[in-house]
């Protein structure tokens, strides 16, 4: 009698464990539900007024004359992601197979250890490290050497710090993808006479493929949706994006003009469409990656 009670117990824990994460996960589905109505009741002001091309396609900027043109801020965002990811992604790769594939096992453990810290700092600490290292570099060097005159404050500094907010996850996501791959793969390889390099670029990243491109995706939403260290250093104007010229961005935007919105209620109807804006692309992205993913696993399995 008594193992069947104990089997019975644990039978009846095991269906309230999955009873209760199967309600966690409709949680979850049901607060993003409830996120994305929120903010397209709140957008109705704004969408009831002016249509979405309207909106979307405008480049005029000034809420006390009921002009909301939104170009140069999304212009602004994909420049500045743009410019991140063109910056992160080749580095973290290459930092990735170094610390997977060359790197002593001392000097593997202290990079992984300080690439977890980096990926703690506030992105506040970013941007002040931004203000006092990338203005300067953009204005006293990078700007003069290409022959254009700027304060520093615009959307390649914005990019950089980006990049170097992006590098923590990509990498870490990447070295883990690498490091789960059989060691098997390896020494075949190398068996067959193939050297590190060639064993790396032709068997490991095709089989971690999908994990490494799951980190790049990671890493553009986390420079799509940063906000405060861009902030600070993107100039906050909102006109068509320059390299080197003060611009906006979507996040940037809503910080900057936050404590107006409760003044204007039309104004806080159109900081509430950035969002479900932002919202709206992060979402697509991600289903996107993940189906892609998925192509990539059926294409790249060995």
């Amino acid at each position: 009698m008594m193992p069947r009670d104990a089997a019975g117990l644990r039978m009846r824990k095991e269906a309230v464990s999955s009873r209760g994460m199967q309600a966690l996960a409709l949680g979850i589905s049901v607060l993003f539900l409830v996120m994305l109505l929120l903010l397209l009741a709140k957008s109705r002001p704004l969408l009831s007024g002016y249509s979405l091309t309207e909106v979307l396609l405008s480049s005029h900027w000034d809420p006390a004359r009921g002009q909301f043109g939104f170009a140069p801020v999304i212009l602004g965002t994909f420049y500045v992601t743009f410019i991140a990811m063109l910056i992160a992604v080749p580095v973290s790769l290459l930092c990735a197979v170094y610390l997977s594939e060359y790197a002593p096992g001392r000097v593997r453990r202290m990079f992984s250890s300080f690439i977890g810290v980096l990926a703690g700092i506030p992105s506040v600490v970013f941007g002040i490290c931004a203000l006092l290292v990338f203005v300067p570099l953009v204005a006293d060097y990078i700007g003069p050497w290409v022959g254009v005159e700027t304060t520093g404050l615009c959307i390649l500094t914005a990019g950089l710090i980006l990049a170097v907010m992006v590098f923590p996850i990509a990498i870490s996501l990447s070295y883990e993808s690498l490091q789960a791959l059989p060691i098997e793969l390896r020494e075949a390889s190398l068996s067959m006479g193939a050297t590190r390099w060639e064993t790396t670029r032709k068997v490991l990243f095709k089989a971690a493929g999908p994990g490494m491109l799951s980190a790049i995706l990671l890493g553009f939403g986390r420079a799509f949706g940063e906000t405060m260290a861009v902030a600070m250093v993107v100039g906050g104007k909102n006109q068509m994006p320059s390299l080197f010229a003060a611009g906006q961005t979507l996040p940037s935007l809503i910080v900057s003009s936050v404590g107006e919105m409760m003044s204007l209620p039309l104004e806080q109807s159109a900081l509430v469409f950035v969002a479900l804006f932002l919202f709206v692309v992060v979402t697509v992205f991600n289903l996107l990656a993940r189906w892609v993913e998925k192509r990539l696993q059926a294409r790249w399995k060995i």
